[in-house]
């Protein structure tokens, strides 16, 4: 990334790495709404309205009688209190109130370095493109949460895949561009160059969203064993002559398996490209790629023992906690190479 005002440096370092860490939160606390299926609790989209939480009883009795006309609250919570909505209300609560705070967090500053002329023309579009995002992620989730109001007891998982996605998306872009900031040079991703670990990083976010389908559709409540599924390491609910793309995404057992498989395939194909840089005699990158190693290895136990905990939630935060700490070294890996 290119400067033009020197002495803005330091504030565009703090800008990025404040939204960095923000969009990390915003993951975090994304995850734990819905391990605590708290995503429905607010059934109306309130984009000023809801700025501040209920602040009587009136008001509580007022979204607890909303949430009661959802099938999730009549098929799933029939015997909710008040007391209990509070604390699913507040996941959702902040997890809205956070995605304000990003909105505004990134706009206004980058209104100022625009008005400062802080960035060349070239980086400014891909910073407006990155609030393009976020706009269009506020919209997402409001398009899911949509998906779960009516006939559903939950969120649509390819509503919540796409979300998540976008989420991924975002905080990918402003590493990127924090990355850029730092080197003092302007790198650019979907380059030519280096195609194996840019292609990792393309298999790390298919993974992304396979786990967002067996988060969806509460897939890991199932087959609760490793390495095998039971009694053998492909399911035997599965109807594989289905060739039907429906049938399978929708399959509960189906969706953990390709989850558990696309991951052995990530870790074979990570020592495969560890194999090929060492032979290419690309020395000085393998400490970067050890670290990349270190932290796939940790995201894969921890996928392991999540399962087998039951989908413990401390267990299953710290997965997709991981999954953001990957990203960001596998990001840091590839603009090393690049």
């Amino acid at each position: 990334m290119e400067i033009k005002k020197i002495n803005h440096n330091q504030f565009v370092g703090l800008w990025l790495l404040s939204m960095i860490t923000l969009v990390f939160i915003m993951i975090i606390v994304g995850g734990l709404t819905r391990l605590t299926d708290s995503g429905l609790s607010i059934t109306q989209w309130e984009l000023f309205k809801g700025i501040l939480p209920p602040l009587n009883n009136n008001e509580w009795i007022i979204y607890f009688k909303l949430y009661k006309e959802i099938p999730q609250f009549k098929l799933v919570n029939p015997n909710m209190t008040i007391d209990e909505f509070k604390i699913i209300f507040y996941w959702e609560y902040f997890h809205r109130l956070l995605g304000r705070i990003i909105g505004l967090t990134y706009l206004i500053p980058l209104i100022y370095f625009s008005y400062k002329k802080t960035f060349e023309k070239k980086t400014l579009i891909v910073l407006y493109f990155i609030f393009f995002l976020i706009l269009a992620q506020g919209i997402l989730g409001w398009y899911m949460v949509e998906s779960g109001l009516i006939t559903n007891t939950s969120v649509s998982h390819y509503r919540l895949s796409l979300h998540l996605f976008f989420a991924f998306i975002i905080i990918s872009f402003l590493i990127w561009n924090y990355l850029n900031f730092k080197s003092v040079k302007k790198k650019v991703f979907f380059n030519l160059k280096n195609k194996l670990p840019k292609l990792f990083f393309i298999f790390i976010l298919i993974q992304i969203i396979i786990g967002a389908f067996v988060s969806g559709l509460d897939a890991g409540l199932i087959y609760q064993t490793w390495p095998k599924m039971n009694l053998s390491y492909i399911p035997d609910d599965v109807d594989f002559d289905k060739l039907n793309l429906s049938y399978l995404f929708n399959n509960q057992s189906f969706v953990q398996f390709l989850h558990r498989s696309f991951a052995y395939l990530i870790i074979i194909f990570f020592i495969v490209l560890g194999i090929k840089m060492f032979l290419d005699k690309k020395i000085k990158f393998l400490k970067n790629y050890f670290f990349v190693f270190l932290i796939l290895t940790i995201q894969v136990v921890l996928g392991i023992f999540t399962l087998l905990s039951g989908l413990n939630l401390y267990l299953a935060s710290l997965h997709q906690i991981t999954s953001v700490i990957l990203v960001f070294t596998v990001l840091n890996f590839n603009h090393k190479l690049s």
